[in-house]
């Protein structure tokens, strides 16, 4: 046997098991083929429209009550929180006299005015914020930064947890 009559009974071979796999595979796309009734995939929730016709980002997303979740920071175990805070420590430092990194050192950070870390240069759009850092803020700012402070160079999304956003807080008010 030479080695045209090996590739003659390989590509016969092949061409067998193509004509049955192949076959095999259009049989199964034509049944199941999803009906009238049926849909492929998740269905996603959609937001309520108003009276305008517009929907509402408010109506999507449950509200969520930063008043109350400061008022838990404040009883809540710091070090729980000291664990959602590594998320943090690759900008800030939470050392006293730390240095700053990408973002401005929190130590104090509650209850010192905004945008007032010495040697750390911020947004305009924080300059402007004015006021001080309560835990109400606070939790504000870190459930969805940019929503808060508009134009901030902050660019971590946000903490979507009520429970370690209180913790988080519950850390940051203990650096004092």
């Amino acid at each position: 046997m030479n080695s045209f009559e090996l590739n003659k009974i390989a590509g016969a071979v092949l061409a067998a098991l193509l004509l049955i796999f192949g076959t095999r595979t259009l049989i199964d796309l034509n049944q199941s083929s999803p009906s009238d009734d049926e849909f492929v995939g998740y269905a996603l929730p959609v937001p309520e429209e108003t009276e305008g016709g517009a929907a509402t980002a408010e109506a999507a997303a449950p509200a969520i009550n930063f008043a109350e979740i400061a008022t838990a920071a404040e009883s809540a175990n710091p070090d729980d929180g000291k664990a959602s805070f590594k998320k943090c420590a690759a900008c800030h430092s939470a050392e006293q006299g730390g240095a700053n990194k990408v973002g401005p050192a929190l130590w104090g950070v509650v209850g010192r005015p905004k945008a007032s870390h010495e040697g750390f240069s911020y947004s305009a759009a924080m300059t402007e914020k004015g006021g001080e850092w309560t835990l109400e803020d606070l939790a504000h700012f870190l459930h969805k930064p940019k929503d808060f402070v508009p134009g901030t160079k902050m660019v971590f999304p946000g903490i979507s947890s009520d429970s370690e956003l209180t913790n988080l807080l519950a850390y940051l008010n203990s650096l004092k």
